[in-house]
């Protein structure tokens, strides 16, 4: 399938008509309103709402700061919602936008991209066997790599929903409490061991009420679609913290997703089974098919200073042991209820290989063997003014499902007063 608009045809073009991702944009200081990509623009959502060429039933939405509110409209609207999108974008379809492009079709170089959905609750994820693997083979050794209910149970942990930031946004270097081995007592002050993480979001579009479980079935369903997801970490800030009850403020300082959300519906044809299972799963996590999909995955870091990337990793989604679907159906288990807006980190995504794996920490294994950067410095964790890009797609016949970039930029720690 083709689209009339040629820049939606490049082989390398991250939004064909196949694609179609949601967002939210704003041009020349107008308010943010719902959009999605399509080639070299956005299509105004809210603009096709106003003159009656799209509908959601009921009230308008997408003149919306944010994706919530379609969103929770429910699968079968979204599903009528694409279709129409595809029909007016497709070659040999509906003309009304060709006669009046000008009118709905924005250049994305003319916009600014805002978090496309309000981030109702953040749960992070561990379900990454190789970096699970990886990292409890650094602290604990590979015997006790894995902990014992890991092949058992997607381990996660409820981060913070106020500091979740969409791509561009640009964040200290977070400040904490900090204990060198050799040191009888803490102290304060700005990471030393600042890392990335290569993560998938899952965007909740649909909630359910307090005491209700969902199957995995079910809860795919419930999934809206996909973002590209950095989970920042201050090492030695959780080194320090994180027992008994887990990650904090080595997490809580920011998280940065893309700008466009891909749906369920665009990667459908990318789906993939999660590997075989080591130790059966309880019945509550059984899968009724495929439930991963086939995205290619790569890390960036450009140095301070310099204008020569480093790409640091490639990987694929599909390495992960659990998959977003059964993540989602353990965290209502217990009756949580689910909202419009959640969102749901994969849990760090690492091949079997040092190139392609997901985190510095790996990386560099702990600082010992630090990585070479094309200009001759080395990393073994983030130096102020480094810029990380994740990128990732989907690769069809002749076409590819991407996310656009996920980026950010380390500025120097906030000095102590």
């Amino acid at each position: 399938m083709k689209s009339w608009l040629p820049s939606a045809n490049a082989s390398d073009c991250d939004f064909p008509v196949q694609n179609l991702p949601f967002g939210v944009f704003s041009r020349d200081g107008e308010q943010p309103r719902c959009g999605a990509a399509i080639g070299d623009r956005v299509l105004d959502l809210a603009a096709l709402e106003r003159d009656g060429l799209i509908s959601t039933r009921c009230t308008p939405v997408f003149a919306e700061h944010a994706l919530n509110a379609f969103m929770d409209r429910g699968s079968d609207v979204w599903t009528k919602v694409r279709e129409r999108l595809t029909d007016l974008l497709r070659e040999g379809g509906d003309i009304a936008i060709r006669q009046n492009a000008d009118a709905f079709l924005i250049p994305l170089s003319e916009v600014t991209l805002h978090l496309p959905f309000r981030v109702s609750e953040y749960t992070d994820f561990y379900a990454g066997k190789q970096h699970a693997f990886n990292v409890g083979t650094m602290f604990r050794g590979p015997e006790n790599a894995l902990p014992p209910n890991w092949l058992h149970i997607p381990i996660g942990y409820n981060g913070r929903a106020s500091s979740v930031v969409v791509s561009g946004t640009d964040f200290h270097r977070p400040n904490g409490q900090l204990k060198a081995p050799d040191a009888d007592t803490p102290t304060f002050g700005p990471s030393r061991r600042l890392d990335i993480e290569l993560e998938m979001g899952a965007v909740v579009g649909t909630g359910t009420p307090m005491g209700k479980p969902v199957t995995v079935a079910e809860a795919d369903e419930m999934i809206f679609g996909y973002v590209l997801l950095n989970d920042w970490s201050a090492r030695d800030i959780q080194a320090w913290e994180y027992q008994p009850l887990g990650p904090f403020q080595g997490k809580a300082f920011c998280t940065t997703i893309s700008p466009w959300v891909v749906t369920r519906a665009a990667l459908e044809p990318f789906r993939t089974a999660t590997p075989k299972r080591e130790k059966p799963l309880l019945p509550y996590l059984a899968e009724p098919g495929p439930m991963l999909y086939d995205i290619a995955l790569e890390v960036g870091l450009t140095p301070a200073g310099s204008g020569e990337e480093a790409v640091l990793s490639r990987t694929n989604y599909s390495t992960m042991y659990y998959s977003a679907a059964q993540q989602l159906a353990h965290h209502t288990s217990s009756g949580c209820p689910m909202r419009t807006g959640d969102l749901l980190g994969s849990g760090t995504i690492s091949g079997d290989t040092p190139d392609s794996y997901g985190s510095l920490l790996e990386m560099s294994w702990g600082g010992k063997t630090p990585i070479t950067l094309p200009d001759g410095a080395t990393r073994s964790f983030l130096e102020d003014g480094d810029r990380i890009t994740l990128r990732g797609h989907a690769a069809g016949d002749g076409y590819r499902i991407g996310f656009g970039d996920c980026t950010g930029m380390v500025l120097p720690a906030h000095k102590k007063d």
